[in-house]
């Protein structure tokens, strides 16, 4: 939320933008707006791998344990949403979105949708410099036609952050500390199962925390009418049911994607979150709902 409400300080245009896009979102989840998408959304995917040492230079397999998750976890085909409590089992989502490494670069050209990038750097702060190459980093592929993600070492213990819609395409895409990305390689527990990344793509579709962003405590919201009310963050591995703000007695879906539980203890969306994604996909990335990739040269 850091680069949210500093986007939201500096530039006008995007304090604009983000009213536009909520409105959208709010008349989707109310029902005053059907979603257009037919199907399923494939979203073509580059990841930027940032690194000083070799070790921070993931591999191949790392980076496709990653896109396995993200399919699994936002098509609803993660195991472990069986273990969503019976309160909320009916509310679990399928958004019907799937991500796929690009298979051609902006000009056209074969790729394996991996850049990589040696830098200087000893670790990135959430300024941005990691997304362009002249600060140490990578720049973007256009944002209308694929999801940028750059994997690097973080500062400050940060695991990840990421760019809400209607922000400047330069910077538009999800960051994520290499060791809090994918199954294997340098995937170091609690955040080993690649759920930093589905968080993290969650606020690139226009999702909030699920105790919403405020810091005004129980008044608070994700503008997600399914979603309980909830005080404050959850970390760790919590018991169900955790009660805050008077939700008793199932209390906070700390399951929710959106929440700050380590990987192994959250694993749903709910069918308002996956509203409000359509609202997205049909809105400010409507771009991802057709063919995106640009073709090969004649």
């Amino acid at each position: 939320m850091e680069v949210h409400r500093r986007l939201l300080d500096e530039q006008p245009e995007y304090a604009t933008a983000r009213v536009e896009v909520e409105n959208r979102a709010f008349a989707y989840e109310r029902g005053d707006e059907a979603t257009a998408r037919a199907g399923v959304t494939r979203i073509p995917v580059v990841v930027h791998v940032v690194h000083r040492t070799d070790a921070e230079n993931i591999g191949d397999a790392q980076i496709r344990s990653q896109i396995d998750v993200l399919n699994r976890d936002y098509r609803k085909r993660n195991p472990d949403v069986a273990r969503t409590p019976a309160v909320w089992q009916p509310l679990t989502a399928d958004s019907r979105i799937e991500f796929a490494l690009a298979t051609r670069d902006p000009a056209g050209r074969p790729t394996t949708g991996i850049t990589r990038t040696r830098t200087t750097t000893v670790g990135f702060g959430t300024d941005d410099a990691v997304k362009f190459t002249a600060r140490g980093g990578h720049d973007a592929w256009p944002a209308d036609r694929y999801l940028n993600m750059w994997t690097c070492v973080l500062r400050r213990g940060l695991l990840g952050y990421a760019q809400f819609p209607g922000g400047p395409p330069a910077t538009d895409g999800v960051v994520m500390l290499h060791s809090a990305f994918g199954t294997t390689g340098t995937a170091t527990a609690p955040y080993d199962l690649g759920r930093t990344a589905t968080h993290e793509v969650g606020h690139w579709l226009n999702l909030f925390h699920i105790w919403g962003d405020d810091g005004t405590g129980c008044s608070g919201t994700d503008h997600v009418a399914d979603t309980p009310n909830q005080g404050g963050p959850n970390f760790g591995t919590p018991v169900f049911p955790v009660v805050s703000c008077g939700n008793a007695p199932d209390g906070d879906m700390f399951m929710n994607f959106m929440d700050y539980t380590e990987d192994a203890a959250m694993f749903m969306f709910t069918q308002g979150q996956a509203a409000r994604m359509d609202a997205t996909l049909d809105g400010p990335r409507s771009s991802f709902t057709c063919a995106t990739e640009p073709e090969g040269p004649a």
